[in-house]
Order: C-alpha cells, then structure tokens, then sequence
C-alpha cells in the first residue's frame, strides 16, 4: 500500500526515533508499504518518520545511481546491490575527508542543496529478522545512508546547509509545509489550511 510521506514541517520529523523489537506490529507490511511508497516516489530511501512513525527504521535501494556515468564501475557494481532494511542502525564511526554532494528529500520536495558529509562510515544494524550486521559503507552508498539515519535523528538535510542557504529556502520550505507544492506522490501536510 502507498503511504502518504509526511511533509516538512510536521512534528514527527524532529522526533528522535525509538528502536523497536520484532513485536512490533505488522512489521512485515509496514517495510513493504515503506519500500511500495519509496518506488511509487522515485525515491531512494525512505525513513519511518517520513510515513509518520518515530521508529528507528529505514529502507534504502540506492540502484537507481548505478546508472551514473561518472561512478567507476566498483561503485556501479556497490549501488546496484545497495538494497537494505535497516533496523535501529547505529553510526559506530564517520571518517575521511569531507565532501559535498547535491542532496533532496521526498519531505521537501523541488529544494535540492549542497550537504557536506564524510565519505565513509561504520555502522551496526538489524535485519528484517533482527539479525545484526557490521557493515562499512563508502561514497554514494554512505552519502544516502547518513541522510536516511539523520531522519530517525530528527535530522533533516537542509539542517545541514549554511545560515544564508537557510534563509533563501526559508519560504520555500514554509510552502511546502502548507501543501502549496506539486509533487507526483501522495503527501500529507501539517500546515495545510482546510477550504471550509
């Protein structure tokens, strides 16, 4: 089922997620729903909080960069396979030098900026089955990774830009939490006035 992604604004998005348990409910169609939503917006990765739930949980398919011309073919090759459930990750350590990259988010739709981030990053999560793996992650891979764990942080990438980037977007993004916006997915609005 197609959920409707939460829009900036919203409250949910500035809670710090919960890690949840394999009882939570409906798990299984919850991730489905999340990855139905993900592909029905283009996305890339979508965080629990965007479908309005403050669970540390996020899906990632990040193939869609394969695509890329400019990647050499190991990175190609790790971006096709990037297809991941994660469950209560934790960001064990962020290394590297520093490098920017052009971000967007389905919350904030038609606002794209430049975000700093490190290049690489160890982590631990859970599985669908609450298995627990290490992973490393370089590049794109740990670029769209930090962005869907700032989510369950209640982190958002424009957090992220400098003060005078804040200030030209700041109308936008109030638009945005009003519903004066077209995006091709379903989304649901905090600030939305209601035709009476």
């Amino acid at each position: 089922m197609i959920l409707p992604i939460v829009a900036y604004g919203d409250p949910v998005l500035r809670k710090m997620g919960v890690e949840i348990d394999k009882d939570y409910p409906n798990l299984k169609e919850l991730i489905a729903n999340m990855k139905e939503t993900m592909y029905n917006a283009s996305g890339v990765g979508l965080a629990a909080p965007q479908i309005g739930k403050a669970i540390r949980l996020f899906v990632i398919d990040a193939s869609p960069f394969a695509e890329d011309e400019d990647l050499d073919d190991e990175e190609k090759a790790t971006l096709k396979a990037f297809n991941r459930v994660y469950i209560n990750p934790k960001i064990l350590d962020e290394e590297g030098e520093e490098w920017t990259f052009n971000e967007g988010c389905l919350s904030i739709p038609d606002v794209r900026e430049e975000v700093t981030r490190k290049p690489r990053v160890t982590l631990e999560y859970q599985d669908e089955d609450f298995n627990t793996h290490s992973e490393v992650l370089d590049g794109l891979a740990a670029r769209v990774f930090q962005h869907e764990y700032d989510h369950i942080e209640g982190v958002l990438f424009t957090d992220n830009v400098s003060s005078l980037k804040k200030r030209l977007i700041k109308r936008k993004l109030e638009n945005i939490s009003k519903g004066k916006i077209r995006a091709d997915y379903k989304m649901r609005f905090p600030n939305l006035k209601k035709k009476k």
